[in-house]
């Protein structure tokens, strides 16, 4: 069992609940879609989260999520500058690039009916997690501003995929229990760890935690502690190829991965080696510009940090996350009581680290919150 280092409990305890849980069903209409799920939610609902001072977003899916509300807001929820801020990553992370994670005759843990069906999207699990798209995220509520859900991967073989969030209207929150842990990491310097593996115990203990305290809605924040450097967290899909080759290919290199992957390699294949660096640089200030352009931001020193850019870790490119948010919620036809972690069936949240640690651990923190 996993080592707590220490723990603080508040035993605030509310006299009934006075939230709402909504569950939404989406249909993307292109492989990466943006969509406002506050519309979706007033169509199907009416204006029943207009009551509440704030909301918790939750995506159920490992190419689909939610932009922190800062961001957002930066844009001026803007739907085409996220599409541009979006298309930076789409070129970063190509579709059809050669990553291990397609090679779904390497992946035994599928059928041969998955295989028939199982989508190439590396691309999108990679764009996921170096974007900063989050699984979960805690909105104020704003009844005039649109809310986005994040598709990076809504059509298959033109098919649309079948989409889910639940929603949480709240008003405030409560932290119940804060937590320290340390968490065993390899010697190898870049590498990733499932925070769901059962050999580590967390997840059975925070669902402990939840059950003691009654939780029935709330979030579990799992943050990096402050002296961590070096790593990050994400919540995505813990599959093998995708997470000991693609990312570890883009930690090692984020701009010659997008060079080797890029189109513009096509026109001469024997050029990589030599000329991935110089078309990734080309590549970086055109797509840089972009974003800067779609936060409205007038001056850029792209061009005297370019080259410095390419010698400092994923950390300064990717938009990795230092904390994550786990859902907590009862049952649609069990509103009171006690919740339970709630994921879709492919999320895990996982450590990433692009140096080795030098005590062999890393630290978290996870502070678990009641929404009242």
């Amino acid at each position: 069992m996993l080592p707590v280092l220490t723990a603080a409990a508040n035993r605030f305890t509310p006299a009934m609940s006075s939230t709402t849980r909504l569950t939404v069903e989406l249909t993307p209409k292109a492989r990466v879609d943006v969509i406002d799920i506050k519309q979706q939610i007033r169509e199907r609902f009416g204006d029943v989260l207009d009551r509440y001072d704030r909301a918790l977003y939750c995506s159920h899916h490992t190419t689909a999520g939610f932009f922190d509300q800062g961001l957002v807001q930066r844009m001026e929820h803007n739907q085409d500058s996220l599409q541009v801020f979006l298309h930076a990553f789409q070129e970063l992370f190509p579709p059809g690039g050669d990553y291990q994670h397609d090679q779904l005759h390497l992946r035994t843990e599928l059928t041969d009916e998955e295989r028939r069906t199982e989508p190439r999207n590396a691309d999108s699990h990679l764009k996921f997690i170096g974007s900063g798209l989050e699984n979960c995220v805690p909105y104020t509520n704003d009844a005039g501003t649109p809310v986005y859900f994040v598709d990076l991967d809504g059509v298959t073989d033109h098919k649309p995929r079948r989409r889910q969030s639940t929603i949480v209207g709240f008003n405030d929150e409560h932290a119940i229990e804060r937590l320290e842990f340390n968490i065993p990491v390899s010697s190898h310097a870049i590498d990733s760890i499932s925070l769901k593996d059962a050999s580590i115990g967390l997840y059975e203990h925070l669902q402990e935690i939840v059950r003691r305290h009654g939780i029935d809605k709330g979030w579990i924040e799992l943050q990096l502690d402050p002296g961590e450097r070096n790593t990050g967290l994400t919540v995505n899909e813990y599959e093998t190829l995708l997470m000991k080759h693609d990312l570890v290919d883009v930690l090692r290199n984020p701009m010659r991965h997008a060079a080797a992957k890029g189109r513009s390699m096509l026109r001469d294949p024997r050029a990589i080696p030599g000329k991935a660096k110089n078309y990734a640089k080309y590549d970086l200030v055109r797509l840089v510009n972009q974003v800067l352009d779609s936060l409205d931001l007038n001056e850029s020193l792209i061009e005297r940090v370019i080259d410095r850019l390419f010698a400092f870790p994923a950390s300064r490119f990717l938009r990795m996350k230092r904390s994550v948010r786990l859902l907590i919620c009862d049952a649609d036809n069990e509103a009171g009581t006690c919740g339970r972690i709630i994921q879709g069936t492919y999320q895990s949240p996982i450590l990433v680290q692009w140096e080795k640690a030098a005590s062999g651990t890393r630290r978290i923190t996870a502070t678990i919150k009641r929404c009242v």
